[in-house]
């Protein structure tokens, strides 16, 4: 399908409108086609609130921004504008109506997953299979690799020289980052681990996370032995992304740092409690290792994790071994 493939000039625009993570493992397109077509022209589609992370990103032309508090207003603002912007293709890496609805209105040619309700419409849509083995890189790079992308890239991130600048008075001696918190619950390492972990550390210790992060991260600073310095809520995207790239090891859940983390290459130690690495959002990072409660029989107990253990004991947290 000769007109089904990128040429060195194409102009593509890639959708990915999910949590931040997702917009991480998204960059590895990016990446992708940037090596084998260094002229070719990328935008990205992420929703209000992400678009920090790919601030200055030299190989990301313009990113748009969807507001989904303002839904039907917001998506049809941005199918004028991708309509506009004569895009050759769109890639669409998200699964959900609102994204499938811009991509076919585009007049672009549109490739996306299966699973997406609108996918019938697609130019090509190609399968998302959770198998053990499956990196969710990988099913992302089978978007691009039928349209003649012949080798996957690693995610990347590449903090800007001002944030480098701004956290770099916090790397005069040596440190670890923890990122204690989650979205969900399930996915987050209890507390009472988190400060049995800055115990055992010899380095100091920076907590970071968002602002509705800082209480817990307040706690774990109080309770902590040693110099633990909770930066929740102080830091860009792109600042915790830098101060991770230069840690000694970088402490993370099943959750969105994680994804900074690989997307920089740094040390990486990932705590996955409710969820696992069989899902396919396991760490990249070349040192990077994972820690779990093996053999409980309730786990898995979901693909995205829950607010609350349904079996009320969250042992997957709590006989964690750090």
């Amino acid at each position: 399908m000769k007109f089904l493939s990128f040429d060195r000039q194409s102009k593509v625009l890639i959708i990915q409108t999910a949590f931040l993570g997702d917009v991480v493992l998204a960059t590895s397109l990016v990446n992708s086609i940037k090596t084998q077509y260094p002229e070719s022209r990328i935008d990205i589609l992420v929703k209000k609130g992400n678009e920090g992370i790919l601030e200055g990103h030299p190989q990301i032309s313009r990113v748009l921004v969807l507001n989904k508090s303002q839904k039907w207003r917001s998506l049809y603002q941005m199918i004028r504008e991708v309509r506009k912007s004569n895009y050759d293709f769109v890639i669409n890496v998200h699964r959900f109506f609102s994204s499938g609805l811009i991509a076919v209105t585009s007049r672009a040619k549109s490739v996306g997953f299966n699973k997406n309700p609108l996918s019938r419409f697609y130019s090509l849509s190609v399968p998302h299979p959770i198998l053990a083995g499956i990196h969710e890189t990988d099913r992302n790079f089978a978007l691009i690799s039928s349209l003649g992308i012949a080798k996957k890239e690693r995610p990347k991130l590449v903090p800007t020289r001002s944030a480098r600048e701004r956290i770099s008075s916090l790397q005069k001696e040596p440190y670890v980052c923890f990122a204690p918190a989650s979205v969900w619950k399930t996915k987050q390492l209890p507390m009472e681990k988190w400060i049995q972990l800055a115990n055992q550390n010899s380095h100091t210790v920076y907590l970071l996370g968002a602002a509705n992060d800082k209480e817990l991260c307040e706690n774990i600073r109080r309770q902590a032995n040693g110099t633990v310095i909770n930066l929740s809520g102080e830091l860009t995207l792109l600042e915790s992304v830098a101060l991770m790239e230069g840690a000694q090891r970088n402490y993370v859940n099943d959750s969105g740092p994680l994804h900074f983390a690989s997307a920089v290459n740094a040390p990486t130690t990932a705590f996955f409690c409710s969820t696992v690495t069989e899902f396919g959002f396991g760490p990249l990072s070349e040192d990077s290792e994972v820690k779990e409660v093996p053999k409980l029989p309730c786990r898995p107990c979901g693909l995205h994790g829950k607010q609350e253990c349904p079996e009320g004991h969250f042992k997957c947290g709590k006989e964690m071994v750090v």
